[in-house]
């Protein structure tokens, strides 16, 4: 059996990746880490306080893609190492996108016997606005999908 298992850094997909490798070990399978990178829309904090919304236009910035590759490989690497510790046969994939639609594609494209994702308690209104990638994956993805709270 092969996994697919997203990690973010969040404790969510922390718990989402000690799940997997329990799997992983049960079932004599393996896993693939993934991380979608995604450039993250900040706010300059260096003003020490929050903008009011007239400010927020000149402090508004888009990380940019090389940053957040270097974020995810780091991210990567720690997940990769807990995995290997543990006698997992694992490899690593940085996605580009948003990432339901990476995650779901990659699922697609590779042969995964299942998802495994972290689920992070949003509130409604947080939820409605961003979304969610364990419910996306729920609804898009290929294979059966875990999700880990």
């Amino acid at each position: 059996m092969h996994y697919l298992v997203a990690v973010d850094g969040s404790d969510a997909s922390t718990s989402a990746l000690s799940h997997a490798i329990e799997l992983a070990n049960a079932l004599e399978g393996s896993l693939t880490i993934a991380y979608a990178v995604e450039s993250r829309v900040l706010i300059d904090d260096a003003a020490g306080e929050s903008p009011t919304n007239h400010e927020i236009g000149d402090r508004i910035y888009t990380e940019d893609t090389e940053t957040a590759e270097e974020r995810g490989s780091t991210v990567l690497e720690s997940a990769a190492k807990e995995a290997a510790e543990a006698g997992i046969d694992v490899n690593t994939e940085l996605l580009y996108g948003q990432p339901v639609e990476a995650i779901e594609s990659h699922a697609s494209n590779s042969a995964v016997d299942g998802v495994i994702v972290g689920h992070r308690a949003l509130s409604g209104r947080v939820e409605g606005m961003v979304g969610s990638v364990a419910k996306g994956l729920v609804e898009r993805a290929p294979v059966p999908v875990t999700v880990v709270k």
